[in-house]
């Protein structure tokens, strides 16, 4: 029986095909790729060109927001999605289908990338507010158990059987997750006005969530180094500082420390719930940020990587969480593709920033104080927005719920 409001967990299972199909982009498509001949640099470049496609939720999120139902939304990217990620496995990896071959991927993630959207939507309205860190949680936890699905179980499945075999799996492992879809009340768009006043409406709507002190307060705060989970692209760079082989880096930071994190990820959303976003963001970026200071401290050795890698990423899902939950206390009840989109997008600008600023600090003076400095940042600004937030508090600018 459906029900007004639904359960969080069933997030995990909605966003498990965008995770399957970035997964066999990101990880699988890679190395078969270069098995086949592709340089490098171009294999590089097919791979960014679908990772590309995340931009344009900017795009499609005031169409997903303005037209149509969240079912439908969900339905018609899955089956695009399905279909394009099906297709690719069907062409022949050759280097005279580069431009095909392009133009395939960067569908498939576009795809994938909207039926985030409707997810986005079912979370802001669906979801009980005293239980949208537990949903946060588990979404996290899906993309990120599902990224793993679709990169190893997709790898594997194409190296000892085939491609077209692995197609039509990993197609049907996600039509089986999406059926969890049919359990959730689905939301109608009621057109009342014209779409030219419904995007104005739209506008002034934005721009109300902007001009509020805890939305910009937001807004500032997840563009800062706190908690930022830079190293997890940079830890197969430095293993060999830790003299680590490269069949326990693969295993480290690939299976492994996507399944702790996803683990951290559902923790995080209890402690969300039961402590609140700010507690949860702020105290996750101190947890992060004390454990980094731990590895840097510890002799070079294997036994120190692992455990690092994997502590770090246990932290790292405490902050997911976290910072899937604080956008969604902000953004409110409507327009909730458009605006979770567009703060989700400021999110990733740290992440970009410190793992330019990791790299080029290891190169300078080494891993112990690369790590050094990620976790000292991440301590200042904490101390920094506990205090602002502390001040916001006594002038009773932070509510308690958002409730547009």
């Amino acid at each position: 029986m459906q029900q007004q409001y639904t359960r969080p967990f069933y997030m995990f299972f909605l966003i498990m095909p965008m995770g399957i199909s970035q997964g066999f982009v990101t990880v699988a498509l890679p190395f078969l790729l270069t098995q086949n001949g592709f340089p490098v640099a171009l294999t590089a470049s097919i791979v960014a060109l679908g990772l590309s496609a995340n931009l344009s939720r900017f795009v499609w999120g005031p169409i997903v927001d303005l037209s149509l139902s969240l079912h439908k939304w969900y339905w018609i990217s899955l089956l695009a999605s399905l279909a394009s990620l099906l297709l690719l496995c069907f062409i022949p990896f050759s280097l005279k289908e580069v431009a095909l071959l392009s133009v395939i991927v960067f569908i498939s993630q576009v795809a994938a990338t909207i039926t985030l959207l409707p997810i986005n939507g079912f979370m802001g309205k669906r979801i009980r507010d005293v239980k949208k860190g537990e949903a946060s949680g588990w979404y996290q936890a899906g993309n990120l158990a599902a990224t793993g699905l679709g990169g190893g179980a997709g790898l594997w499945l194409a190296t000892h059987y085939n491609l077209p075999l692995t197609g039509i799996v990993l197609c049907l492992a996600s039509l089986l997750f999406a059926m969890v879809m049919l359990l959730i009340k689905d939301i109608q768009h009621l057109k009342e006005k014209s779409m030219l006043q419904e995007i104005k409406v739209m506008g002034k709507d934005i721009l109300s969530m902007i001009k509020l002190p805890v939305a910009l307060f937001v807004m500032i705060l997840i563009v800062m180094p706190i908690g930022t989970g830079a190293m997890a692209n940079l830890w197969s760079a430095v293993a060999k500082d830790w003299n680590t082989d490269a069949n326990t880096v693969v295993l480290v930071t690939g299976l492994l420390c996507g399944g702790v994190s996803a683990i951290g990820c559902i923790a995080g959303g209890f402690i969300t719930d039961r402590y609140g976003v700010w507690n949860a963001y702020l105290g996750s970026g101190v947890v992060c940020a004390l454990f980094t200071i731990l590895i840097a401290v510890f002799p070079y050795h294997p036994a120190t990587y692992i455990v690092g890698v994997l502590t770090y990423g246990l932290c790292t899902g405490l902050m997911y969480t976290a910072f899937t939950a604080i956008i969604f206390f902000v953004i409110g009840k409507k327009h909730v593709a458009t605006k979770y989109s567009l703060l989700s997008s400021l999110g990733n600008l740290p992440v970009v920033y410190m793992t330019t600023f990791n790299g080029w600090t290891h190169d300078k003076f080494g891993s112990r104080y690369m790590l050094t400095a990620e976790a000292i940042a991440g301590l200042v600004f904490v101390v920094i927005f506990f205090l602002i937030l502390k001040l916001m508090r006594k002038k009773n600018l932070i509510p308690v719920i958002i409730e547009s």
